[in-house]
């Protein structure tokens, strides 16, 4: 289990991404390693910019829900709830459309107020696109994370 509070799987992580932004996206968790969290975004309408290639907000956007994913599965839910606090992203080469952006949450510091997590964003030939930092506060109430039907 590594750094994570328990475990949880891919598809109930995914089933929380419906219904809001990470579904309008198109973002997937695609794995859970012993000390990091893996997703993948596409690269389409969705998601770039008017010049036609991956919007710098979007990939601010995919960063800041893995970052929040990982920290939701580094504590203990029925205690705490994680939300962002602070985040800053480098953008280093563009993607066009047609191709996927995939991130790597890694953490830089669980604290018991704030974690801090730095997400890579590589294209499809694993070169960097977007190095982010996200600072999460920790919360001292349950979490909210929920699916789109336990929201509504």
């Amino acid at each position: 289990m590594g750094i994570w509070h328990d475990e949880v799987g891919i598809e109930e992580l995914n089933e929380k991404n419906l219904g809001c932004l990470n579904e309008t996206l198109g973002i997937e968790i695609t794995e859970v390693t012993p000390t990091s969290l893996k997703g993948r975004m596409p690269v389409d309408a969705r998601t770039i910019q008017p010049a036609g290639v991956l919007h710098g907000g979007a990939s601010v956007a995919f960063a800041e829900t893995l970052a929040s994913w990982a920290g939701y599965l580094a504590v203990d839910r029925s205690r705490f709830h994680v939300v962002g606090q602070e985040i800053n992203a480098n953008h280093i080469r563009p993607v066009a459309p047609g191709n996927w952006v995939y991130g790597e949450a890694t953490a830089a510091n669980i604290g018991r107020r704030a974690h801090v997590w730095e997400v890579r964003l590589t294209n499809e030939a694993g070169k960097l696109v977007c190095i982010s930092r996200c600072t999460l506060a920790v919360l001292e109430v349950p979490s909210a994370y929920a699916t789109a039907d336990q929201r509504g």
